[in-house]
């Protein structure tokens, strides 16, 4: 009997060319566990033009990124290395550290947390106007949240082929969440006037107790009007239609709020349903690197997909830097699966059972005999996990053959052993800890893993040579800011008119031709 054929996108030299990089965001927190209202440090440089440390949302919330690696460990290598001259950086202005979870926190009130400040450009101040328009639409604390987006590629991939993956990690978007979430609990400061259903401990917390990821639950990163979008993953050119639409369309609520307030300040960049392309939230995106100043819409529309972002991954408060290298080839493993697997076409009813299913397994994950639904079906998650951990064996053997190792086939075997026991998830261990160390009391669970997190990264090897080097980077991105002000010459409005301009947001047609060109 003959061998089957080995599927051509596990053939070694292909599997070899994968690229994979990591944003991850942290909040800044004081020794009590409350969130810094510091500035973002000098040091540290320019949050506008660093390369590998910016700030996300707020000037309180660090996002520290990757360059793009052949390898999981270089990866990581480089994340790690990025986190101890942050370390170092704080500890020299004082005794804050980054805050380990998903949730953030204990907050203060809505108003007082400070929005990301990126100097007098016009790229600056429209960055700091956007964050404030999210401010209006969706409150700031639900910004304060942070996550761990994984960029991936794989050469040789055709925009078809990114949406038939973008559309596979839809569906199967239940297993991580469920393997990897870390967020059953939060501090009762974030919910402060909200509606929820979360069970109190002691009033220490707000927790599920099956709960998996409330991050990308009900409470994380949900809005009334983008509910109202339909976005398919079908085609570059229908994705792109949806976003255009969701660009230009005129929201009367955000109409209301005007794009000054009565003061003549700026508080939102528009007022259709998103005021840019980031503010379309979705566990994945597909995405193409911009030239300066271009729409990440027009960049996908010329020059088609590059590589995928990943974007449901909480922070593992066990893990120094948030995620460990098994975390990251399972996720090598389960996007191949993807890719390679048969992909039908979405359809709005099954776009309205996945977020079902993702909101069920965020909430409770880890209950036992929880069913999803697949196709119109009731399955078991379980039985659904195992089904795909089972499937991706074949993917982890030809990328063990690839590296010399057996690292994938255990990151395989990890998963399987959360399917078979969730006592051994983080979910699972963050609630475990927090009931018998911490009174149940998630700030003061967070607040000693972080503690904990910054002792062990500023007492890793460190040498003169390292901290030259970054802080170079930090020197250069601060002339590189002044530079960008001092060449600017618009008036701000004019610059805002334009960027937002739906002119600015590439051709249709040009999405159908770069399929053909794939």
């Amino acid at each position: 009997m003959s061998s089957p054929v080995a599927h051509p996108l596990l053939a070694s030299e292909r599997l070899l060319g994968i690229r994979r990089g990591i944003e991850k965001e942290s909040l800044r927190a004081l020794p009590d566990g409350k969130l810094a209202l510091t500035p973002h440090p000098l040091a540290l440089g320019s949050a506008l033009t660093h390369p590998h440390i910016t700030t996300d949302y707020s000037e309180s919330q660090l996002e520290l990124i990757t360059g793009v690696h052949a390898g999981v460990q270089a990866c990581l290598d480089e994340l790690v290395e990025t986190h101890q001259y942050t370390y170092r950086t704080l500890q020299e202005a004082g005794q804050e550290m980054l805050w380990v979870s998903s949730m953030p926190c204990g907050l203060p009130t809505d108003e007082t947390i400070p929005l990301g400040r990126y100097g007098s450009s016009n790229i600056g101040r429209a960055k700091s106007v956007y964050r404030m328009g999210l401010g209006h639409r969706y409150g700031r604390r639900m910004q304060t949240i942070s996550g761990i987006h994984y960029n991936w590629s794989l050469p040789g991939v055709s925009n078809a082929e990114y949406f038939a993956l973008i559309r596979n990690f839809r569906r199967h978007a239940f297993l991580l969440l469920y393997l990897f979430g870390a967020s059953p609990a939060l501090c009762p400061t974030f919910v402060e006037g909200r509606q929820h259903e979360l069970q109190s401990l002691n009033g220490q917390a707000l927790y599920m107790p099956h709960g998996t990821s409330l991050r990308m639950g009900r409470l994380g990163y949900q809005s009334d009007a983008q509910a109202s979008l339909a976005v398919s993953y079908n085609s570059l050119e229908g994705y792109a239609a949806s976003l255009h639409d969701a660009l230009t369309r005129p929201w009367p609520a955000y109409e209301a709020l005007g794009v000054l307030n009565p003061g003549g300040d700026y508080i939102q960049l528009a007022t259709s349903l998103l005021q840019i392309e980031n503010e379309f939230y979705g566990t994945i995106r597909p995405k193409r690197t911009i030239f300066q100043g271009e729409r990440p819409l027009h960049a996908l529309r010329e020059r088609g997909v590059e590589y995928v972002e990943v974007r449901l991954m909480d922070l593992d408060p066990f893990e120094p830097v948030g995620i460990n290298a098994r975390t990251m080839r399972f996720l090598d493993v389960f996007l191949l699966h993807c890719l390679q697997s048969e992909s039908p076409p979405d359809t709005p009813q099954e776009i309205t059972e996945l977020a079902r299913n993702q909101h069920l397994t965020a909430a409770r994950g880890r209950e036992p005999g929880l069913q999803l639904l697949r196709g119109g079906q009731a399955v078991t998650l379980k039985d659904w996990g195992s089904e795909l951990v089972q499937a991706c064996e074949p993917i982890a053997r030809a990328l063990d053959a690839a590296h010399g190792c057996t690292d994938y086939s255990a990151a395989l075997a990890s998963a399987r052993t959360g399917l078979a026991d969730p006592s051994t998830l983080p979910s699972a261990r963050v609630l475990a800890e927090m009931a018998n160390g911490h009174d149940n009391s998630f700030l003061r669970f967070v607040r000693a893993r972080s503690q904990q997190t910054r002792e062990h990264l500023l007492a890793r090897p460190w040498t003169p040579q390292q901290q030259l080097r970054y802080e170079l980077m930090a020197r250069k991105s601060l002339e590189d800011q002044k530079a960008i002000e001092a060449a600017d010459t618009m008036p701000f409005e004019i610059f805002r008119q334009q960027y937002v301009s739906p002119s600015r947001l590439g051709s249709p047609a040009r999405a159908a031709t770069q399929e053909v060109l794939a």
